[in-house]
């Protein structure tokens, strides 16, 4: 491939986000052009306490799921850091790249700028974010494929597009995942050079826990979803569960940050039409309140109050350094002195 069609490649890459999210709000405004902004309000305000407090405690559940992400990686790359360091990095990377989407780019930069601080090296934290990249796609997947056998295929057959996309990734996802399993069966304790960099095949029960953490990170953001969503709809679990991980996986490869607009309309498309819209788009925002913005606000104070404390550590560290600095030469005196 060309450089000039590389580079057309990458425009077409982060052009297609703007292209989708269009297309999502457009779907959106269709599907909830008859009601008020009050009635989404009501909706969300009508969503019992108790499911607000399940749902945050499957939030919590699941973000830390997400830390563990980085704890199997860094024992990909046979690195060791403090359980509170790897807790940090991982509950702030995915907080960011949840909200910001492009989650190399926005989780990658904060993991670099944490990990190089506990003297991980650069290329480790590349094999790093790859390998966590893989379980991600591994967990997602495999609950995806599951999805596809449980979620009937009248919800889907209502719009063709969907129906399409859904078909292309259920074969996708397939291959791939047969593929990264076959790799580690025929390749084990090889490696693949990507540029300077040499990623080790995980064993194959690396490649299991992977989609075993992946799935598990899935199952509990669609339980914040369904506990906002149960005083609504009534929808058998498994229906619904493969239902938010299609949308999930739509939203994620749309390019569109946090999948925004791209993973309603795909909730709004599937579920029946005597379903009031206002009330599962209610749904939905609060969804997008606790799943989103209360872990970033959550975990960037933390990281906020971990910055503050290392920055008064380092002016503590300067000021006795200064203090220490000009008794240096008298102590050099003192002992010349002394071997005299």
């Amino acid at each position: 491939m060309s450089v000039k069609a590389k580079r057309l490649f990458k425009k077409l890459v982060s052009y297609s986000g703007i292209f989708f999210f269009v297309l999502a709000a457009g779907m959106l405004w269709w599907q909830l052009r008859e009601y008020s902004f009050m009635d989404i309000v009501h909706a969300i305000l009508a969503i019992p306490f108790e499911n607000l407090v399940v749902a945050c405690v499957a939030c919590f559940a699941g973000y830390l799921a997400l830390s563990l992400y980085d704890y199997l990686a860094l024992r990909y790359v046979g690195a060791r850091v403090s359980w509170w360091k790897w807790m940090l990095a991982g509950m702030l990377g995915f907080a960011i790249s949840n909200n910001a989407g492009n989650a190399v780019v926005s989780g990658g930069a904060i993991r670099y700028r944490l990990y190089t601080r506990w003297r991980i090296s650069g290329g480790d934290i590349v094999k790093m974010i790859t390998f966590s990249g893989f379980t991600f796609f591994l967990g997602c997947s495999a609950i995806l494929i599951l999805g596809y056998c449980l979620v009937p295929s009248e919800l889907l057959d209502r719009s063709v597009g969907a129906s399409i996309g859904v078909n292309t990734l259920f074969i996708i996802c397939s291959a791939a995942v047969l593929a990264y399993f076959a790799t580690t069966v025929f390749f084990q304790r090889k490696s693949i050079k990507i540029g300077k960099i040499k990623f080790s095949v995980p064993t194959t029960g690396t490649a299991m826990l992977q989609m075993l953490l992946g799935a598990a990170d899935s199952f509990l953001a669609g339980l914040v979803l369904y506990f906002c969503l149960l005083p609504f709809v009534q929808i058998p679990f498994g229906t619904y569960i493969g239902l938010f991980v299609i949308a999930q996986a739509t939203g994620v490869f749309s390019q569109v940050p946090g999948g925004i607009g791209v993973f309603e309309s795909i909730f709004l498309l599937a579920l029946p039409d005597t379903v009031d819209k206002a009330d599962i788009f209610g749904a939905l925002l609060a969804y997008r309140i606790i799943y989103y913005v209360l872990p970033l606000i959550g975990v960037g104070g933390l990281f906020f109050v971990y910055e503050n404390w290392l920055r008064v550590r380092m002016k503590r560290w300067l000021n006795e350094a200064k203090e220490k600095i000009p008794q240096i030469p008298d102590k050099i005196k003192n002992i010349r002195h002394r071997k005299k």
